[in-house]
């Protein structure tokens, strides 16, 4: 099949793909390297321990709140300026942490980097689906994106324990303003010029108000329910405003001539399926890393940076299942191959969750950790091309945006379910009780997320079934319709 990529950017196919993945890489490692830093963030700005929690719920509700406005705008303004707009702001705002001398600039300044990601991860995602040919070198380049975004994640556990013992709190924000910044100066020479901006397009004002500001109300009510309580005011009032302005937000999008998510964009069977998968995904693989966290340090009393460490395992472990999963897409096609992913990775979380004890060694953990990375690191690579299969190259930009909101909704709805699960039954009791409970409970929500697992991947059988080398996306030209169309012949 010809590819139609400018000849520019294929001469220099491996560095743009070192520069794309680089980018999954910084957004992966800011999920996590903040965790271990937050008593020295606490102490040394005076949060509160009820205020504490925003320095990670800013960026998370940001993020989740923006991801549809920063997919279509990669649609309408370009990928590349989408990708490089990200960097800046993924720059600046980590100077500003670094440098914030209150709780409320940091707070700030973290919801500037969950923007920053917002309008990055789904560039990001679009140039990886349509800058490299469909087959192997697409699936290859899936590949090393996925790495880069599973692994980046347990690095930046890694990474947080080092710098904050050697260099402070500080330096887990100072260190993204070389990353970002050198990564925001490689854009414009690595990666192509956007398409010139089609005629007649517009951004939905109505709809980007309503969708951001209702997600961004459902995620708050999310990550804060189980701190200030359910039926608190500011999260009752949260909650109920994102359902009625999400409501009115489809409702504007049914009568836009030129919506801010096409709602035709679910005939695609793919995108509606995928949209499932990623949710559930991200509310059950996303969930083990803290329960693991927890485990470790509060079952075996590891320090920062053994936490970091006993996380090596696994990371090679998604590491190897990443770069695995895009070989055998190329062979045998997406869905059989994720389908085994997830269900690799069911198994690995009930081994897991077996041998998983007060009196536990590290080597006893290791089988779990193994079969359970190798499935998510493998499902990471293969979710998000799968759910974007199919979408009209005019349409990449919004398609990775609902794929990436959907994660972002599964990973709060998740965690808030699962740790009240493994939080049951601790109230009241301290020392080694307290400890036995702790892991009761870790092994009960582990199990409970081997199961959502398994559930993800009868959900990944709805897929479209394709054939090997025409597992990705469509050629550019191609519009999307209702879908249904076999991907050959699209």
């Amino acid at each position: 099949m010809p590819s139609t990529m400018p000849t520019a950017l294929r001469r220099r196919p491996g560095a743009t793909l070192a520069l794309l993945a680089f980018a999954q890489l910084i957004i992966s490692i800011d999920y996590n390297i903040v965790y271990v830093a937050l008593p020295e963030i606490g102490s040394g700005l005076g949060f509160s321990a009820q205020n504490l929690q925003w320095v990670i719920s800013a960026y998370a509700v940001a993020f989740g709140g923006f991801l549809l406005l920063g997919g279509r705008a990669g649609d309408l303004l370009g990928p590349r300026r989408m990708f490089a707009v990200g960097l800046v702001l993924y720059a600046i705002s980590s100077l500003l942490g670094g440098l914030a001398e209150s709780a409320a600039m940091l707070v700030t300044a973290r919801a500037v980097q969950g923007v920053g990601g917002a309008f990055l991860f789904p560039a990001t995602l679009t140039l990886v689906s349509t800058s490299f040919a469909e087959g192997r070198e697409r699936n290859r380049a899936f590949a090393v994106w996925g790495t880069a975004g599973g692994s980046g994640m347990i690095l930046g556990s890694l990474l947080g324990g080092v710098l904050t013992d050697a260099f402070g709190w500080e330096s887990v924000f100072f260190v993204n303003v070389p990353l970002a910044g050198t990564a925001a100066l490689l854009t414009f020479a690595l990666i192509a010029p956007d398409a010139p901006r089609a005629g007649g397009r517009s951004l939905d004002v109505a709809g980007t108000l309503t969708s951001t500001i209702g997600v961004t109300g459902v995620v708050f009510a999310l990550v804060q329910g189980p701190e200030s309580g359910w039926l608190s005011p500011a999260v009752l009032t949260a909650a109920l405003a994102g359902a009625v302005l999400l409501t009115v937000f489809v409702a504007i999008e049914r009568r836009s001539a030129d919506p801010l998510m096409p709602l035709r964009l679910f005939a695609n069977r793919d995108l509606s399926v995928g949209t499932v998968v990623t949710f559930l995904y991200m509310g059950t693989f996303g969930a083990l890393l803290y329960f693991l966290t927890v485990y470790f340090q509060g079952v075996h009393g590891y320090d920062a940076l053994t936490t970091g460490l006993a996380f090596l395992v696994p990371m090679a472990a998604i590491a190897a299942g990443s770069q695995t999963a895009g070989r055998l897409a190329t062979r045998h096609g997406t869905r059989p191959v994720l389908v085994a992913a997830l269900a690799a990775g069911g198994v690995g979380a009930a081994i897991l969750g077996a041998t998983m004890a007060t009196d536990a060694s590290y080597i006893a953990l290791i089988p779990g950790l193994v079969v359970l990375g190798i499935g998510q690191g493998a499902g990471y690579t293969l979710m998000f091309g799968a759910a974007t299969a199919g979408a009209a190259a005019r349409d990449q930009g919004i398609a990775s945006g609902i794929a990436s909101t959907s994660q972002q909704v599964g990973g709060a709805v998740g965690l808030v379910l699962l740790v009240a699960v493994a939080n049951a039954g601790l109230d009241g009791i301290s020392g080694q009780a307290l400890r036995t409970a702790t892991n009761d409970g870790l092994r009960t929500a582990v199990f409970i997320a081997a199961a959502g697992i398994a559930i993800t991947a009868l959900a990944a059988l709805g897929l479209r079934k394709t054939k090997a080398q025409q597992i990705t996306q469509p050629e550019p030209q191609a519009e999307s319709k209702a879908d249904d169309r076999p991907l050959a012949h699209l």
